[in-house]
């Protein structure tokens, strides 16, 4: 069974067990975090496509921690003016682990 939900206007595809990055949350660990908007549902032996939700379906998921993203550097350039600048930046992410698919 998986479930494609919606989260701060990402897509994820889900199953039981999962662990998945979501962009920051405010929570701390071992929290339980439930997605409501669950667009798409898919069991053993049918699938159940929201408009735009499935409704009555939700997914609970358990925050495992805190993390930070790789590094990405942005360099800006221009030419014959003798500037460039270098910065770089780590996206924090909330990580979880999907606990249950209820439909």
């Amino acid at each position: 069974m998986y479930a494609i939900i919606e989260d701060h206007g990402r897509q994820y595809t889900v199953r039981e067990g999962d662990v998945l990055d979501i962009d920051l949350k405010d929570a701390t660990e071992q929290e339980s975090i439930t997605f409501d908007r669950v667009l798409m549902v898919r069991g053993d032996s049918d699938v159940k496509v929201g408009a735009p939700t499935v409704a009555g379906a939700k997914v609970v998921a358990t925050v495992v921690g805190e993390i930070k993203g790789e590094k990405l550097v942005i360099r800006k350039y221009k030419r014959r003016k003798n500037y460039r600048r270098k910065q770089g930046h780590r996206q924090r992410y909330t990580r979880v682990r999907i606990d249950s698919i209820e439909a």
